[in-house]
């Protein structure tokens, strides 16, 4: 099957063309959000801590800081990106485009996670100034990264096929991917937590994301990586699946 290499090329650079077109928006402020969690949780609340796994606390915070802001830049660029092209009829340029549903897919993923890593990037050097990154493992963080950003973008994807108000693509994010991300220890150890509580966060998912991308970066791991491992692996593959099949049919795009 020959690759449209154009079409690809020409989707991520008008994700980029739109993200530096909002940029205070789009990369400023998860900037700033993330500098705020750092100074209160690493700065003012860390002060207070002693040490925890053999780093300051703040670089313990870091990794879930990080994968928050990954989180956030790839669910709204996906979902947003795809919603907009609904509602503007720019998607029928797309289907009739020599792209066949894979393609798609990568398209509108690939975008995503393009303007994750350059959220990722700024926020790596804000916490470089707080003295908060450290890096045991590049390749892991690299691939935890990038699951991490090709996970919500599907779900975005999904989010943005089913919504039909700007109001309802906020509502996965809001009553769903917020609470499970704060419950899922982004900004303390499972070891603070009752045993049942801590049995209970084990079933959370997104508890797996910020463990492998703290190990990845301290080298302190909480969960079962090799299991961690599968579960963000399987949902890359089971969403990639669902949303291939959607494109296929042609739920909400097509008239």
């Amino acid at each position: 099957m020959q690759i449209n290499w154009i079409g690809l090329y020409t989707m991520f650079r008008r994700e980029v063309q739109r993200t530096l077109r909002v940029v205070i928006q789009t990369l400023v402020a998860p900037v700033i959000s993330a500098a705020l969690y750092l100074f209160i949780f690493g700065t003012v609340i860390g002060s207070k801590i002693q040490d925890f796994a053999g780093v300051p606390y703040i670089s313990f915070v870091f990794p879930g800081v990080l994968m928050l802001s990954i989180i956030n830049a790839s669910f709204a660029s996906a979902s947003s990106a795809l919603y907009f092209m609904r509602f503007t009829k720019g998607i029928e340029e797309v289907l009739i485009a020599p792209f066949s549903y894979l393609e798609m897919l990568v398209g509108f993923v690939g975008s995503a996670v393009t303007r994750s890593l350059m959220v990722s990037g700024l926020i790596l050097l804000t916490g470089v100034l707080f003295g908060a990154v450290s890096l045991v493992n590049p390749l892991a963080f690299v691939f935890y990264i990038a699951a991490i950003a090709a996970i919500f973008a599907m779900l975005g994807i999904i989010v943005a096929l089913w919504a039909e108000s700007f109001e309802q693509l906020q509502v996965l994010n809001t009553f769903l991917i917020t609470p499970l991300t704060y419950l899922g220890g982004v900004f303390y150890s499972i070891t603070f937590l009752p045993d049942l509580a801590a049995t209970i966060t084990r079933f959370n998912p997104f508890f797996y994301f910020a463990d492998g991308v703290r190990s990845s970066m301290i080298g302190y791991s909480e969960a079962n990586s090799t299991l961690g491992f599968f579960i963000i692996t399987g949902l890359v593959v089971f969403l990639a699946i669902v949303v291939t099949q959607l494109f296929k049919r042609g739920w909400k795009i097509r008239s």
